[in-house]
């Protein structure tokens, strides 16, 4: 997987921002970007800190928030209060599966409930600009 689009983004979003281009952001970045999983913010910073000691947790969770704001991924705030990144660009859309016990995400694409998202907001007059779907339950290794 490449990640120079990625890169270039998030490049031309921080000097928008006027912000200075800097070395632990990019660690952090390239980690998530090449991390295809729903991370918390601990554990990037667990992966960062074995490639580079000195980065901290205020600039993990700094950096999470600008590549937030520049849409190349998401939070996933779950029941349990732990925020977790998902990859966002130039990944289709998805929802969710989330089991309560275990914290899994299970991704389902369905055409089936999309279609039916379109029709509920078509027949209440509503414009669909973006959606995010999560069902919370069990897993199956959790129910067993």
């Amino acid at each position: 997987m490449s990640i120079e689009k990625e890169q270039e983004i998030f490049a031309d979003f921080i000097r928008s921002k006027k912000l200075k281009r800097s070395e632990q952001r990019q660690l952090i970045m390239e980690v998530f970007l090449k991390t295809e999983k729903h991370l918390t913010a601990e554990e990037l910073y667990d992966m960062v800190k074995k490639k580079n000691p000195s980065i901290g947790y205020a600039t993990i969770y700094r950096t999470m928030k600008l590549l937030t704001e520049a849409e190349l991924c998401r939070e996933l705030l779950v029941d349990d209060g732990v925020t977790r990144y998902e990859h966002l660009y130039d990944h289709k859309h998805h929802d969710h599966l989330i089991c309560t016990e275990c914290k899994t995400f299970i991704e389902i694409e369905s055409p089936e409930i999309e279609a039916l998202q379109e029709k509920i907001a078509k027949k209440n007059g509503f414009l669909l600009t973006k959606h995010r779907l999560d069902l919370y339950g069990l897993c199956r290794n959790c129910r067993s």
